[in-house]
């Protein structure tokens, strides 16, 4: 009985079948290497993101810092403080201001990186005008109509309108050069998030001396003050933040 033999083969020899690894040997090696250089990649990404996060909360943290101490040279906070803390109306100048502070400091953050989403920040941007407007809508309840007019205009505006700016100028320098760490691709929308978040550090140390508590007051005249801090960021940014 004849044996059958494969064409191609010779009596004896294994049968067998080749791998892709085999028939391209270097491509085991070369997957590898692509892996590992992505990985290197990755971690370069991470300790620059990491890096620039630290520059970045240092630099918040020094433009509090400055706006503390131009607060404390040039005003310092009001005598009657302790009693106007018991008050309602005091207090919530701070909720406002805050929540302002933090929502701006996390759009300016967005801003130092270019391809990040600023929807978020965007959004949390807006907690700050509905409680004031919430704020706004609970005094014109609890004020006679005839006092209204008085509370808005209040005793310091131009105090308000000087101070605000003053006491932010220094923050907003700052905040403009730690975002120079970054890479921000809209400089006058970075620079306004930077003096959106300057002016509310300002006017939370400046609401520590001004006597005018009443919201009327807070959405007239601490809001045209930040909103000069907010425009010359967006002016500075412009020139200061282009690649």
């Amino acid at each position: 009985m004849s044996q059958r033999t494969v064409p191609g083969w010779r009596k004896g020899q294994a049968r067998h079948t080749s791998s892709p690894s085999a028939e391209w040997p270097g491509k085991d090696l070369s997957s590898r290497m692509d892996t590992q250089s992505l990985i290197r990649g990755l971690s370069r990404d991470a300790a620059g993101a990491g890096r620039l996060d630290r520059r970045l909360a240092a630099g918040f943290a020094l433009a509090a810092g400055l706006a503390a101490l131009v607060f404390l040279v040039l005003l310092g906070p009001r005598p009657d403080i302790a009693e106007a803390a018991a008050t309602l109306r005091f207090p919530f100048k701070f909720v406002v201001t805050l929540a302002l502070a933090a929502s701006a400091a996390l759009a300016w953050r967005a801003a130092a990186r270019p391809g990040t989403s600023l929807a978020p920040a965007a959004a949390a941007l807006l907690a700050a005008p509905l409680l004031l407007a919430a704020g706004v809508i609970a005094e014109l309840f609890a004020v006679p109509e005839g006092a209204r007019m008085a509370r808005l205009i209040g005793t310091n505006s131009t105090v308000c309108l000087t101070f605000i700016p003053l006491i932010g100028a220094l923050p907003l320098a700052m905040l403009l050069a730690a975002l120079r760490n970054g890479a921000p691709t809209r400089p006058t929308l970075a620079g306004a998030f930077s003096g959106l978040a300057a002016g509310g550090l300002a006017a939370t140390f400046y609401a520590a001396h001004c006597i005018d508590d009443s919201p009327l007051f807070v959405a007239v005249w601490y809001t045209l003050a930040i909103g000069m801090l907010t425009l010359a960021g967006a002016l500075a940014g412009r020139l200061v933040l282009r690649w």
